[in-house]
């Protein structure tokens, strides 16, 4: 049974103000939660090797903690914690996933690296596999394309350590709560609040 009220109508074209009122109230109180929801979802990686050093959780931890210690600010952090959310969903393009999660609470800067780390990882191994290494250098030209190599460069590329001791993740979650609680940029920006 639902906590909430429904709308009736039964397409888009028949709704009502009421019924928006009652849609409005729910997605606020859902919305509310999606920093739980995101941190629930980065546990999947635990335990999730894929041949690698480290579980893709720790791998996460320790993106961050290397940021956190080098005196990144707080959405950078929160961006090197979750850079690769999208590994569980978007397994051939983990990148866009993070970035669909975290574009309305990052910067531009942010977004764009986020969508683009995968290529940029690229340099240090596709050739191994034989592919192009050079394969970041189509986006030469972009004002975020030193922010996203030094990123792979300082910590993403160095985050697989069994050694390292990394922050636990209960450290960085009052930092996810505080950048995913104010929406930069939403299709709903304009939208009186329900």
């Amino acid at each position: 049974m639902s906590e909430h009220k429904q709308a009736t109508f039964k397409s888009f074209d028949t709704s009502t103000q009421q019924d928006w009122q009652i849609i409005g109230k729910a997605f606020n109180d859902f919305a509310k939660n999606l920093p739980e929801r995101v941190i629930k979802h980065l546990e999947l990686l635990k335990g999730d090797c894929g041949g690698f050093p480290v579980d893709r959780l720790e791998h996460c931890l320790q993106t961050a903690t290397r940021a956190y210690e080098a005196g990144e600010d707080e959405e950078y952090v929160v961006v090197s914690l979750l850079h690769d959310i999208g590994d569980t969903l978007g397994t051939y393009d983990h990148g866009e996933v993070a970035a669909a999660i975290l574009k309305p609470f990052v910067s531009e800067a942010n977004h764009w690296l986020l969508r683009h780390h995968q290529i940029f990882q690229g340099y240090d191994y596709f050739h191994h596999l034989g592919g192009d290494r050079d394969m970041r250098e189509k986006y030469a030209d972009s004002p975020y394309y030193e922010h996203t190599k030094r990123f792979c460069e300082l910590y993403d590329g160095k985050a697989f350590d069994p050694d390292y001791e990394s922050k636990p993740l209960e450290f960085f979650i009052p930092m996810v709560k505080r950048v995913m609680a104010r929406p930069q940029k939403t299709i709903f920006n304009g939208i009186k609040d329900a």
